[in-house]
């Protein structure tokens, strides 16, 4: 048989690249959000595309003699075709989890579906993050809160930037929609890591405006 090689051109690989990773972890977000799930890295070889699932409950995701795992890996080679041992499916430990957005997002929706009332949820979330050695962090709570107006509420502590080049690193954000009663409210959490020389936490780049002042050198 003759096989076709299609190639892509460049542009047309990085957008189907970023469909790919877009709605695969839709898929697992939404499959694994009991779970703790965090967020999926792919990395692709000649051989074979291995998927890292970092999550919070890694016993959870494998089941049952690994049952889970290879269902797992049953559907994501079917809706994407991929070959026969072309894939491989493994799970990571968060380490920390309080500093982890998606997470503690999570976590937070879990409380509002429960009925908790959304100041003692939202603080509860960042005294978490923050004891898990966060810089800062930013829990943003939106839509019909009380009243049948829609407003927005802001709970902060610590530090945050918004701006440059180092909020790509060091700064965290995981977005939910908690469908209550009264309508949809929208969840924004906003985590500021610590920087970690180790880049096992946090980034390993200081930041730019840090500025480190050396003891004086007394020997000659």
């Amino acid at each position: 048989k003759n096989i076709m090689v299609v190639s892509l051109s460049k542009k047309k690989k990085f957008i189907a690249d970023g469909v790919f990773f877009s709605e695969l972890n839709e898929f697992l977000s939404r499959e694994l959000s009991e779970d703790g799930f965090s967020k999926v890295e792919i990395r692709k070889n000649p051989i074979r595309t291995e998927l890292i699932i970092k999550t919070t409950r890694t016993q959870a995701i494998i089941g049952i003699k690994g049952k889970r795992i290879r269902e797992l890996a049953s559907l994501i080679k079917k809706r994407f075709h991929f070959g026969e041992n072309k894939l491989e499916l493994y799970v990571e430990k968060v380490i920390i989890r309080g500093l982890c957005a998606n997470t503690q997002a999570e976590t937070l929706r879990y409380k509002l579906l429960k009925g908790i009332a959304i100041r003692r949820a939202c603080y509860g979330v960042i005294r978490s993050t923050m004891e898990s050695g966060a810089k800062g962090c930013m829990v943003t709570v939106s839509g019909k809160l009380r009243a049948q107006r829609a407003k927005t509420m802001k709970f902060m502590d610590g530090y945050m930037i918004h701006s440059g080049n180092p909020v790509n690193d060091y700064v965290q954000t995981s977005t939910r929609h908690c469908l209550l009663q009264q309508g949809v409210i929208g969840i924004k959490v906003s985590i500021m890591l610590p920087w970690d020389s180790t880049g096992t936490i946090g980034p390993k780049m200081p930041l730019p405006d840090v500025v480190t002042v050396f003891e004086k050198n007394e020997s000659f």
